[in-house]
């Protein structure tokens, strides 16, 4: 088990005491979740504030850190004999607390003793909103239902700021990552199923002892934004999309999109689009700095395409109107980007207004900007995804034009040639620096010619 030093688990510890008053904070970590039956799991995957403040990847597990003497709690179960029969011996739990500062390990049944003994005391028990049932569970025995508010502000500040540890790790995802998207761009091939391909993306992705961050996308149906159907047969004309990425061994998080055709050469009409894509990808890096608002990316990448639009005659009128009025979002219905880190939508279970969003900012409910997950005023230390996308989704063409929405801006005609164009989405993360902007990781080919020599030669 791969762990940072001691030193910063404890300085974690330190800085999040420091920013509440009173009482006892309660990390709950995972436990193992039945497929199908007890003994046969789902893989196992830690909760990512317990990974950040105790760094322990193993089941079962919940650690408490006294706010007032900032002493730090384990409770799990030592091995016992049968689970070294079955399981063999591994580090004592004692021994591996010890590598993240904790010196105190108690069983688990011992939690709900010392909580119950902090709430009689009249101290505050602060913890984070549950996702799993064991979690629901545990805050129904310990009498508990109201997440802290305070935690999760001080919980959302500290984990966005990356530190230089961190952006190694997350380098190092992304760059399995790329491994992953060059694999597929080299192995996809008219007459091959989507799934084929798939295959080479997991092999590559556990040929370098990570896993999946989140379950791949790769379609050639690239309209349907989140498609993990892979059992489309795969011919030339098409385009494939393959949203996908990897999370190395300390479960930092990769994100990475590209497009590209199956034929391994583009047509004029997808150069087209490709190009608009592209364009409004490379500004979304560049745009992005401390201080800007990343809604403003995302409103200035929007504006690109609609400009790039009108030249190509799909659109017709003043761009600003369009903007105001939300004719992007038919193209382009989703946000620019996200937080990424520990989690693939980096603290989304903390609540995705808190961590996207500052206070004083109101969430849009026109489509597109309503789906932006980040708008907040970016800082040094935040890493995100620019992932612009360009979609042509029959169904929500027809509803507009049937609705007779957008008929003074939208030549619905013309649309008709694009009804089998599928989509494109272009994604890079991206890590803000003190005067500026870099991209994690090694370069993953996106050019047009770099694409189709990659897949041609």
């Amino acid at each position: 088990m791969r762990l940072f030093t001691r030193e910063k688990y404890e300085q974690r510890r330190t800085a999040l005491v420091g920013q509440l008053t009173s009482g006892l904070v309660w990390i709950m970590g995972n436990g193992e979740s039945a497929a199908n039956y007890k003994d046969n799991t789902f893989p196992f995957r830690q909760n990512s504030n317990f990974l950040y403040y105790f760094g322990i990847n193993a089941p079962d597990l919940h650690a408490t850190i006294d706010i007032e003497t900032g002493e730090a709690i384990l409770y799990g179960h030592e091995l016992t004999m049968d689970d070294i029969i079955w399981m063999g011996e591994i580090e004592k739990l004692s021994g591996l607390g010890l590598k993240v500062g904790v010196t105190t390990v108690k069983s688990p049944e011992k939690l709900f003793v010392d909580l119950e003994k902090a709430k009689s005391a009249g101290r505050l028990i602060h913890f984070l909103p549950p996702y799993r049932l064991e979690h629901f569970n545990d805050l129904s025995r310990a009498g508990l239902n109201s997440p802290s508010e305070d935690l999760i502000k001080a919980v959302i500040q500290q984990r966005s700021i990356k530190d230089a540890d961190e952006i190694k790790e997350m380098s190092q995802a992304v760059d399995i990552t790329r491994q992953m998207h060059l694999a597929a761009m080299q192995h996809t091939k008219p007459g091959k199923y989507e799934y084929e391909v798939v295959a080479e993306i997991a092999r590559e992705c556990r040929r370098h002892h990570a896993d999946f961050s989140y379950g791949p996308i790769f379609s050639v149906n690239g309209q349907v934004l989140h498609n993990h159907h892979h059992d489309n047969l795969m011919t030339s004309g098409r385009l494939a999309l393959n949203d996908s990425g990897a999370h190395n061994d300390m479960l930092y998080a990769g994100d990475i999109t590209r497009t590209f055709p199956v034929s391994g050469k583009f047509t004029t009409q997808q150069k087209e689009i490709y190009q608009v894509v592209l364009e409004m990808e490379k500004a979304g890096i560049t745009l992005s700095g401390p201080g800007v608002y990343y809604r403003d990316v995302h409103v200035a990448t929007n504006k690109i395409m609609l400009e790039k639009f009108v030249a190509l005659g799909i659109l017709k009128g003043n761009v600003d109107d369009m903007l105001e009025q939300g004719v992007n979002g038919m193209f382009m219905p989703h946000g620019l980007g996200h937080m990424i880190g520990l989690d693939v939508h980096d603290m989304e279970d903390l609540g995705e207004n808190l961590v996207g969003y500052e206070a004083g900012q109101e969430r849009s409910k026109m489509l597109g900007l309503k789906s932006l997950r980040l708008a907040r005023r970016l800082e040094p230390g935040f890493t995100f995804t620019v992932e612009p996308g360009i979609y042509f989704i029959p169904q929500l063409i027809e509803k507009f034009k049937s609705d007779n929405k957008y008929h003074d801006f939208v030549n619905y005609s013309l649309l008709q040639s694009y009804y089998n164009f599928g989509g494109i989405r272009i994604e890079d993360n991206v890590h803000i620096t003190a005067d500026g902007r870099e991209v994690l990781g090694s370069y993953i080919p996106k050019e047009i010619d770099e694409i189709e020599s990659l897949m041609v030669g």
